[in-house]
């Protein structure tokens, strides 16, 4: 299983917020340099955060910002904004195993309660993050890296 890079590009782009906001404006070209990848795909999540109340986004050249305080969003909310997982679960389970046989028939009641399980302590770790969090972080780390 692998989450998509879309969880890690919105982090990236409330990092470059956050980091560059004071000097540039924060356009869907300024980010995509920074995180390499093509304008549409950051216009796309840009929409998607939008959309979540997570950022505003001035049309034209102006920019993108945060919409709340970086201590009011925790990385759940990030997930939550820009991953589609079906049903509101992160495990998709097989459809139809075989009732006929005895591991078949059990594997849901085996596992089903697990997989919620390790759902939820993920899911209580991504909020206890927020992008206060992440940003501290960043500005530490480049502060530490900027001599090399």
């Amino acid at each position: 299983m692998q989450i998509s890079s879309r969880f890690t590009i919105a982090i990236h782009i409330f990092s470059c917020i956050d980091t560059f906001s004071e000097e540039h404006k924060i356009t869907s070209d300024f980010l995509a340099s920074s995180i390499q990848v093509n304008p549409v795909i950051i216009r796309k999540l840009l929409g998607q955060l939008r959309e979540a109340e997570l950022i505003t986004v001035q049309r034209g050249s102006g920019g993108a910002s945060l919409a709340k305080a970086p201590d009011e969003i925790s990385l759940l909310d990030v997930f939550n904004a820009v991953e589609s997982i079906e049903d509101g679960k992160l495990f998709h389970f097989h459809e139809n195993p075989n009732p006929k046989c005895p591991v078949g028939r059990s594997i849901h009641p085996v596992l089903d309660g697990r997989l919620d399980q390790i759902q939820t302590a993920m899911e209580r770790e991504m909020q206890s993050i927020t992008l206060a969090d992440i940003f501290a972080d960043t500005k530490k780390y480049i502060e530490d890296n900027s001599h090399s």
